[in-house]
Protein backbone atom coordinates (compact mmCIF):
# COMPACT_ATOMS: atom_id res chain seq x y z
CA UNK A 1 0.00 0.00 0.00
CA UNK A 2 2.82 2.12 0.37
CA UNK A 3 1.99 4.02 -3.22
CA UNK A 4 -1.35 4.63 -1.45
CA UNK A 5 0.24 6.24 1.76
CA UNK A 6 -0.12 10.31 1.39
CA UNK A 7 -0.20 11.68 5.13
CA UNK A 8 1.16 10.27 7.85
CA UNK A 9 0.12 11.03 11.37
CA UNK A 10 2.54 10.69 14.21
CA UNK A 11 1.45 9.99 17.71
CA UNK A 12 4.08 9.35 20.17
CA UNK A 13 6.98 9.07 17.77
CA UNK A 14 5.15 6.07 16.02
CA UNK A 15 5.51 5.13 13.38
CA UNK A 16 9.48 5.88 13.15
CA UNK A 17 10.23 8.11 10.44
CA UNK A 18 13.85 6.91 8.80
CA UNK A 19 15.13 7.01 5.21
CA UNK A 20 13.62 3.52 4.60
CA UNK A 21 10.22 5.05 5.43
CA UNK A 22 10.17 7.68 3.27
CA UNK A 23 11.76 5.74 0.83
CA UNK A 24 9.26 3.42 0.31
CA UNK A 25 6.28 6.20 0.78
CA UNK A 26 6.62 7.76 -2.85
CA UNK A 27 3.36 9.82 -2.64
CA UNK A 28 4.12 10.65 0.99
CA UNK A 29 2.90 14.58 0.96
CA UNK A 30 2.55 15.67 4.99
CA UNK A 31 3.76 14.35 8.52
CA UNK A 32 1.50 16.17 11.00
CA UNK A 33 2.74 15.56 14.53
CA UNK A 34 0.80 14.90 17.82
CA UNK A 35 2.21 17.57 19.97
CA UNK A 36 4.90 20.62 19.51
CA UNK A 37 8.43 18.86 20.01
CA UNK A 38 9.73 18.06 16.85
CA UNK A 39 13.12 16.45 18.30
CA UNK A 40 12.40 12.94 17.25
CA UNK A 41 12.23 13.97 13.34
CA UNK A 42 15.28 14.59 11.41
CA UNK A 43 13.66 17.60 9.39
CA UNK A 44 16.19 17.87 7.11
CA UNK A 45 15.66 14.26 5.54
CA UNK A 46 11.57 14.89 6.09
CA UNK A 47 12.12 17.76 3.89
CA UNK A 48 14.64 16.26 1.31
CA UNK A 49 11.92 14.10 0.46
CA UNK A 50 9.74 17.25 -0.41
CA UNK A 51 7.74 16.33 2.16
CA UNK A 52 5.81 18.71 4.52
CA UNK A 53 5.70 18.90 8.51
CA UNK A 54 3.30 20.44 10.97
CA UNK A 55 3.14 19.93 14.36
CA UNK A 56 0.02 20.62 16.92
CA UNK A 57 1.35 24.07 18.82
CA UNK A 58 -2.32 25.36 19.89
CA UNK A 59 -3.80 22.59 21.23
CA UNK A 60 -1.01 21.76 23.80
CA UNK A 61 -0.15 24.62 25.05
CA UNK A 62 -2.76 25.07 28.32
CA UNK A 63 -2.68 21.69 29.30
CA UNK A 64 1.20 21.69 29.16
CA UNK A 65 1.54 24.88 31.05
CA UNK A 66 -1.02 23.18 33.53
CA UNK A 67 1.55 20.62 34.21
CA UNK A 68 4.18 22.72 34.85
CA UNK A 69 2.10 24.56 37.08
CA UNK A 70 0.92 21.34 38.88
CA UNK A 71 4.67 20.00 39.09
CA UNK A 72 5.34 23.69 40.78
CA UNK A 73 2.68 23.37 43.29
CA UNK A 74 3.13 19.50 44.44
CA UNK A 75 7.23 20.51 44.30
CA UNK A 76 6.66 23.70 46.44
CA UNK A 77 4.33 22.10 49.24
CA UNK A 78 5.23 18.78 48.77
CA UNK A 79 2.27 16.99 48.11
CA UNK A 80 3.55 13.23 47.21
CA UNK A 81 5.74 12.94 50.09
CA UNK A 82 2.90 14.32 52.59
CA UNK A 83 0.13 11.89 50.79
CA UNK A 84 3.12 9.16 51.48
CA UNK A 85 2.78 9.83 55.14
CA UNK A 86 -1.32 10.34 54.84
CA UNK A 87 -1.50 6.83 53.51
CA UNK A 88 1.30 5.05 55.98
CA UNK A 89 -0.16 2.55 58.16
CA UNK A 90 1.56 4.41 60.97
CA UNK A 91 0.57 7.72 60.61
CA UNK A 92 -0.67 9.45 63.88
CA UNK A 93 -0.15 12.88 62.78
CA UNK A 94 1.76 15.09 60.78
CA UNK A 95 5.24 15.77 61.11
CA UNK A 96 5.50 19.53 62.44
CA UNK A 97 8.94 19.70 59.86
CA UNK A 98 6.81 18.86 56.69
CA UNK A 99 7.34 22.63 55.35
CA UNK A 100 6.91 23.91 52.19
CA UNK A 101 7.75 26.98 50.41
CA UNK A 102 5.60 29.79 49.67
CA UNK A 103 4.58 30.26 46.29
CA UNK A 104 2.84 33.97 46.35
CA UNK A 105 5.88 36.11 46.38
CA UNK A 106 8.02 33.69 45.08
CA UNK A 107 9.89 34.41 41.73
CA UNK A 108 9.46 32.09 39.12
CA UNK A 109 12.20 32.10 36.19
CA UNK A 110 10.84 31.13 32.76
CA UNK A 111 13.10 29.10 30.24
CA UNK A 112 11.58 29.90 26.59
CA UNK A 113 8.51 32.45 26.15
CA UNK A 114 6.60 30.43 23.52
CA UNK A 115 2.87 29.95 23.88
CA UNK A 116 3.39 27.74 26.82
CA UNK A 117 5.97 30.05 28.46
CA UNK A 118 3.49 32.73 28.28
CA UNK A 119 0.50 30.50 29.46
CA UNK A 120 2.53 29.79 32.59
CA UNK A 121 3.14 33.08 33.07
CA UNK A 122 -0.49 33.78 33.26
CA UNK A 123 -1.04 30.93 35.50
CA UNK A 124 2.07 32.35 38.09
CA UNK A 125 0.46 36.02 37.99
CA UNK A 126 -2.81 34.56 39.23
CA UNK A 127 -0.73 32.93 42.09
CA UNK A 128 1.03 36.77 42.59
CA UNK A 129 4.39 35.46 41.32
CA UNK A 130 7.33 37.80 40.82
CA UNK A 131 7.89 36.31 37.20
CA UNK A 132 11.60 36.34 35.03
CA UNK A 133 11.95 34.41 31.32
CA UNK A 134 14.79 34.37 29.04
CA UNK A 135 13.91 33.49 25.34
CA UNK A 136 15.77 33.95 21.87
CA UNK A 137 13.79 37.14 21.18
CA UNK A 138 12.02 39.39 23.61
CA UNK A 139 8.30 39.43 23.78
CA UNK A 140 6.48 42.74 23.33
CA UNK A 141 6.04 45.21 25.99
CA UNK A 142 2.82 45.14 26.02
CA UNK A 143 2.49 41.06 26.62
CA UNK A 144 5.21 41.54 29.20
CA UNK A 145 3.19 44.20 31.21
CA UNK A 146 -0.03 41.77 30.82
CA UNK A 147 1.61 39.29 32.87
CA UNK A 148 4.17 41.23 34.98
CA UNK A 149 7.23 39.84 33.42
CA UNK A 150 10.71 40.76 33.00
CA UNK A 151 12.87 40.02 30.40
CA UNK A 152 16.30 38.49 31.40
CA UNK A 153 18.83 38.90 28.07
CA UNK A 154 21.32 36.48 29.77
CA UNK A 155 20.24 33.30 31.39
CA UNK A 156 22.35 33.46 34.54
CA UNK A 157 19.99 36.58 35.55
CA UNK A 158 17.32 34.57 36.01
CA UNK A 159 19.07 31.73 37.32
CA UNK A 160 20.39 33.81 40.34
CA UNK A 161 17.37 35.28 41.03
CA UNK A 162 14.38 32.74 40.65
CA UNK A 163 12.96 30.54 43.28
CA UNK A 164 11.55 28.23 40.98
CA UNK A 165 13.17 27.86 37.49
CA UNK A 166 10.73 26.11 34.65
CA UNK A 167 12.54 25.16 31.19
CA UNK A 168 9.59 25.47 29.07
CA UNK A 169 11.91 24.78 25.51
CA UNK A 170 12.07 23.09 22.62
CA UNK A 171 15.33 20.39 22.23
CA UNK A 172 17.79 21.08 19.57
CA UNK A 173 21.47 21.45 19.18
CA UNK A 174 21.55 24.68 21.07
CA UNK A 175 19.24 23.83 24.09
CA UNK A 176 20.64 20.00 24.69
CA UNK A 177 22.24 20.07 28.35
CA UNK A 178 21.25 23.19 28.34
CA UNK A 179 21.40 22.91 32.20
CA UNK A 180 24.36 22.11 33.57
CA UNK A 181 26.75 21.79 36.56
CA UNK A 182 27.66 25.61 36.17
CA UNK A 183 23.93 26.37 35.75
CA UNK A 184 22.88 24.76 38.63
CA UNK A 185 25.46 26.06 40.67
CA UNK A 186 24.32 29.44 39.74
CA UNK A 187 20.94 28.69 41.19
CA UNK A 188 20.00 29.23 44.67
CA UNK A 189 20.26 26.57 47.18
CA UNK A 190 16.90 27.12 47.97
CA UNK A 191 15.65 26.79 44.66
CA UNK A 192 13.55 24.18 42.59
CA UNK A 193 14.22 23.01 38.78
CA UNK A 194 10.93 22.10 37.06
CA UNK A 195 11.39 20.58 33.39
CA UNK A 196 8.22 20.35 31.21
CA UNK A 197 10.26 20.29 28.02
CA UNK A 198 12.61 17.51 27.35
CA UNK A 199 14.92 14.95 29.31
CA UNK A 200 17.90 15.87 27.51
CA UNK A 201 18.12 19.63 27.94
CA UNK A 202 18.78 19.32 31.51
CA UNK A 203 22.54 16.93 32.04
CA UNK A 204 20.79 14.53 34.49
CA UNK A 205 24.17 13.02 35.89
CA UNK A 206 24.78 17.08 36.95
CA UNK A 207 21.45 17.07 38.49
CA UNK A 208 21.68 14.26 40.58
CA UNK A 209 24.89 15.58 41.93
CA UNK A 210 22.71 18.76 42.48
CA UNK A 211 19.77 17.28 44.50
CA UNK A 212 22.34 15.20 46.05
CA UNK A 213 24.80 18.18 47.47
CA UNK A 214 22.43 20.58 48.47
CA UNK A 215 23.29 22.69 45.13
CA UNK A 216 19.41 23.52 44.45
CA UNK A 217 16.65 21.61 46.88
CA UNK A 218 14.35 19.87 44.82
CA UNK A 219 13.06 18.71 41.18
CA UNK A 220 10.15 18.44 39.21
CA UNK A 221 10.44 16.65 36.26
CA UNK A 222 7.76 15.72 33.48
CA UNK A 223 10.54 14.53 31.41
CA UNK A 224 13.61 12.70 31.71
CA UNK A 225 16.32 11.00 29.26
CA UNK A 226 15.84 8.34 28.17
CA UNK A 227 11.71 7.40 28.96
CA UNK A 228 10.98 5.82 31.30
CA UNK A 229 14.36 5.84 33.55
CA UNK A 230 15.91 2.79 33.95
CA UNK A 231 14.62 1.06 37.36
CA UNK A 232 17.62 1.69 39.42
CA UNK A 233 18.27 5.78 38.68
CA UNK A 234 19.15 7.28 41.50
CA UNK A 235 16.69 10.25 39.95
CA UNK A 236 14.24 7.45 41.64
CA UNK A 237 15.47 7.46 44.96
CA UNK A 238 15.56 11.31 45.52
CA UNK A 239 13.05 12.20 48.36
CA UNK A 240 13.38 16.01 46.82
CA UNK A 241 12.30 14.66 43.44
CA UNK A 242 8.67 14.69 41.74
CA UNK A 243 8.90 12.73 38.78
CA UNK A 244 6.05 12.28 36.15
CA UNK A 245 5.83 10.10 32.91
CA UNK A 246 5.41 12.75 30.61
CA UNK A 247 1.88 13.81 31.23
CA UNK A 248 2.11 17.38 29.45
CA UNK A 249 -0.42 17.55 27.26
CA UNK A 250 -2.39 13.92 28.81
CA UNK A 251 -5.95 15.68 29.15
CA UNK A 252 -9.27 14.22 27.20
CA UNK A 253 -9.75 17.31 25.78
CA UNK A 254 -6.18 18.23 24.30
CA UNK A 255 -5.80 15.06 22.84
CA UNK A 256 -9.48 15.65 20.71
CA UNK A 257 -8.01 19.10 20.15
CA UNK A 258 -4.46 17.64 18.77
CA UNK A 259 -5.90 15.23 16.45
CA UNK A 260 -8.72 18.35 14.98
CA UNK A 261 -5.45 20.49 14.75
CA UNK A 262 -3.24 17.41 12.97
CA UNK A 263 -6.39 16.59 10.77
CA UNK A 264 -6.29 20.41 9.57
CA UNK A 265 -2.85 20.34 8.48
CA UNK A 266 -2.98 17.39 6.73
CA UNK A 267 -6.13 18.44 4.57
CA UNK A 268 -4.43 21.29 3.63
CA UNK A 269 -1.29 19.63 2.39
CA UNK A 270 -3.25 17.39 0.56
CA UNK A 271 -5.54 20.34 -1.04
CA UNK A 272 -2.29 22.42 -1.74
CA UNK A 273 -3.54 24.94 0.58
CA UNK A 274 -1.05 26.53 3.38
CA UNK A 275 -0.13 24.55 6.03
CA UNK A 276 -1.57 26.37 9.27
CA UNK A 277 1.51 25.02 11.76
CA UNK A 278 3.57 23.74 8.90
CA UNK A 279 7.22 23.60 11.12
CA UNK A 280 10.14 23.91 8.54
CA UNK A 281 14.06 22.92 8.79
CA UNK A 282 16.29 25.27 10.46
Amino acid sequence: VGKKVQAIYLWWHKPVIDKELLQSLPNLKVIANSGVGMDHLDLKLVASFGVKMANAPHAVSSSTADTGMALLLASARRLVEAHNISISPSMEYCEADILGVKVAGATLGIIGMGSIGYKIALRAKAFEMNILYHNRTRRKVQEEQAVGATYCKKIDSLLQQADFVMLVVSLTPQTHKLIGKRELELMKPTATLINISRGAVVDQEALVAALQTGVIQAAALDVTSPEPLPRDHPLLKLKNVILTPHLGIKTDKATYMITEEAVENILAALSGLPLPSEVLPS
